[in-house]
């Protein structure tokens, strides 16, 4: 009989990332969400960029988890490229993560969404201003912009099926971390991308093409944090600082000599700028 990877997570007889002190799957309405959850103290739902999902941010995850309990979740489609076959968006993304945080008990959570993932956090944050205590963002602009770095970016990530060892594939990764990463570093990022689907990756970037955030940012009414790489070549200073000046409570902290992938690269550095805003964020009210 074979044991699937699903069961073998469920039950507790898989191998547990290091600092993980619990996983399991959330039953939920569209699809089982698979999640992981680090350290103790405030509730802190860690949400997944457009690839790599929860794997990709476990340095950031165990960073964090020196002042929060980090809860981090598969979004729909990341174990189950077929959820594809019926169609959703970001809207439906941000229900599932409505529906995740009320299946898990948390009340007032502080939201991280890094890249893709704070798109999400961004669209509950506006619809459900009153179910959070605070909003962190990292890699997010005001807008997707279709530069040629950009335009690059998508071709590799949803169309380019390219092999791990690629000497392409390690100078695009490079671009993203903003310097040259630690082999450990490249081999994490590289590996957790391609876990998933190039078809999900694409499905995600139409939806971030077809993205304006202007309309819903004046109701956002928690304070709110952007973290923004010096080195990013997928989001702009101009794109982010759009953002920014469009928020109503918000504070930026630009870190110097990083780029996109600064959860593996910087996690300690992104985990240290959340820790700056702590008593927004982790203190009760």
């Amino acid at each position: 009989m074979k044991v699937s990877a699903k069961w073998l997570r469920m039950s507790g007889s898989a191998s547990l990332p290091f600092g993980c002190i619990h996983r399991g799957v959330a039953d939920l309405k569209h699809y089982n969400a698979e999640y992981v959850e680090y350290g103790e103290g405030p509730p802190l739902v860690l949400i997944p960029g457009l690839a790599g999902g929860t794997d990709l941010l476990e340095p950031l995850a165990r960073s964090l988890a020196g002042s929060f309990r980090v809860i981090t979740y598969q979004l729909r489609g990341e174990t189950d490229s077929f959820a594809l076959r019926r169609r959703f968006g970001l809207a439906d993304l941000t229900e599932d993560l409505a529906e995740f945080i009320a299946w898990r008990g948390l009340e007032r959570p502080t939201l991280f969404g890094v890249s893709f993932g704070g798109v999400i956090a961004l669209q509950f944050a506006a619809r459900y201003p009153r179910r959070l205590r605070a909003l962190a963002l990292q890699g997010v602009g005001m807008r997707f912009e279709g530069g040629l770095v950009q335009r690059i970016a998508s071709m590799v990530l949803s169309n380019y099926p390219l092999p791990a060892d690629s000497p392409f594939v390690n100078q695009f990764f490079n671009l993203l971390f903003g310097c040259k990463p630690s082999p450990e570093q490249a081999e994490h990022a590289i590996r957790a991308c391609w876990q998933t689907d190039q078809a999900v990756m694409a499905h995600r970037l139409r939806l971030l093409r077809r993205l304006s955030l202007e309309s819903i940012l004046p109701r956002i009414a928690v304070p709110t944090l952007v973290v923004s790489g010096a080195k990013d070549v997928l989001v702009s200073r101009d794109n982010a600082r759009s953002l920014v000046m469009d928020l109503p409570d918000c504070e930026q902290i630009i870190l110097p000599k990083v780029g996109h992938l600064a959860p593996v690269s910087h996690s300690d550095v992104v985990s240290g700028a959340v820790m700056r805003l702590a008593p927004a964020f982790g203190q009760p009210a």
